[in-house]
């Protein structure tokens, strides 16, 4: 039992020795002044905007993507996926005032979700490059720009990936948790990674792509629920780059309830699984910058897992009575390193994002207890439903995010 309980310490004290490097790496990227250089021409772009039942949040939207400034060719386009509601009035009014505005109607057809309608959208266009936007997003308006010149400046470049900002955030106790979680994710999993190994991963939004490149790796895979995150492993595996580009800004929703949230990160994390499944069947997924992706996947989906259930266990064991391994101080040590790096982590993101005040670093002190704890508990719901779904041969059905009326950024 000791030499397991030693071992587990060991696997912690490398996973907190690594992190720190990657925040550290990310700060350091944040802070260092990016030299931006105009083209002398810009590329041809289309916006795809993958719609479902968006009536609520896509006029903002719109709107939103016709202020870009944007020297070069641009077309918007919004892939109404069989919506029901006044999307399609919306689309069209935008369509009949805008000439470089696009109401598409896509066909019914399954698999049902993002990728197929993303598929359909690229097989109706002809633009150099592409960029994703979700029905909700409202990017600043020189994002494009911004993100177009790194794609073209960065030698074998296969787009450039943007950063991504809550709207919502000050709604209640769950969206600043989100907004919190996905700041310190960009730190340090976007930026911290590009400036230690020039890898970057799709968010979903705010993502250029080159359309020769998608083409290259055979577009997107219809049945993947985490769209973005197994095209990144495609394109890596092509030894193509996925530039950072912080100053790139979307603004998103962000989930405002808790039933919500939970049947959005079930998706995220069945789509993940259906990645982890599939990287083990491909070897180039184990090659080269692919492999750096393969193992955050081991480590977050596989290690991570056991080494948390671990951990919790012991301490429920501790709580009953259990008679078990005096390591106290060093334990005490582990647990205390852990909270100093993730407040490290939470608070150099909010600096960078220029949202530090008390309620935010409350919050984020707080949610090491509870808002990370949740994730556990995530995985499992989304290991029963993907285990479910492949003994009965079903294919997992899209579910989409409900929406909110919110104002303009």
């Amino acid at each position: 039992m000791k030499t397991l309980l030693f071992c587990v310490m060991i696997f912690f004290a490398l996973l907190l020795i690594y992190y720190s490097i990657l925040t550290v790496a990310g700060i350091y990227f944040r802070q260092k002044k990016q030299i931006k250089k105009p083209l002398k021409v810009y590329p041809s772009v289309a916006i795809l905007i993958p719609a479902h039942n968006e009536g609520i949040v896509i006029h903002n939207t719109l709107e939103a993507m016709l202020k870009l400034t944007y020297p070069g060719q641009l077309d918007v386009y919004l892939l109404d996926d069989q919506s029901i509601d006044n999307t399609a009035d919306i689309g069209r009014e935008f369509s009949s005032l805008f000439t470089n505005c696009h109401y598409v109607q896509v066909p019914n057809g399954n698999p049902k979700g993002k990728s197929r309608v993303l598929n359909y959208g690229l097989s109706i266009t002809e633009s150099e490059y592409f960029i994703v936007y979700d029905a909700d997003n409202q990017p600043n308006e020189d994002a494009l720009k911004l993100l177009v010149e790194k794609a073209v400046q960065t030698p074998n470049a296969a787009g450039a990936i943007g950063y991504v900002r809550t709207i919502n955030q000050e709604k209640n106790l769950l969206t600043r948790m989100i907004s919190i979680e996905f700041q310190v994710f960009q730190l340090l999993m976007q930026c911290g990674r590009w400036a230690l190994f020039k890898t970057g991963s799709l968010p979903g939004t705010n993502m250029l792509l080159k359309r020769s490149v998608i083409e290259e790796v055979g577009g997107y895979d219809p049945y993947a629920l985490a769209e973005d995150a197994e095209l990144t492993i495609r394109i890596t595996a092509k030894d193509y780059l996925l530039p950072v580009v912080p100053e790139a800004e979307t603004w998103e929703q962000e989930p405002e309830n808790l039933k919500v949230f939970i049947k959005q990160r079930t998706r995220w994390l069945i789509g993940n699984l259906y990645l982890l499944e599939k990287l083990f069947y491909d070897p180039t997924f184990w090659r080269g910058k692919v492999l750096y992706h393969t193992g955050q996947h081991l480590l977050t989906y596989f290690f991570f897992v056991i080494m948390l259930l671990f951990s919790n266990v012991w301490v429920v064991l501790n709580l009953v009575g259990v008679d078990l391994p005096v390591l106290t101080q060093p334990l005490l040590m582990i647990w205390f390193l852990s909270y100093m790096v993730f407040s490290f982590q939470v608070v150099g993101s909010m600096i960078f994002n220029q949202n530090t005040s008390a309620i935010n670093l409350l919050v984020g002190m707080f949610m090491y207890f509870t808002y990370s704890q949740l994730f556990l508990i995530l995985l499992f719901r989304a290991i029963y439903s993907y285990s479910v779904s492949r003994l009965r041969g079903k294919t997992i059905a899209w579910d989409k995010t409900k929406r909110y009326k919110e104002g303009q950024v």
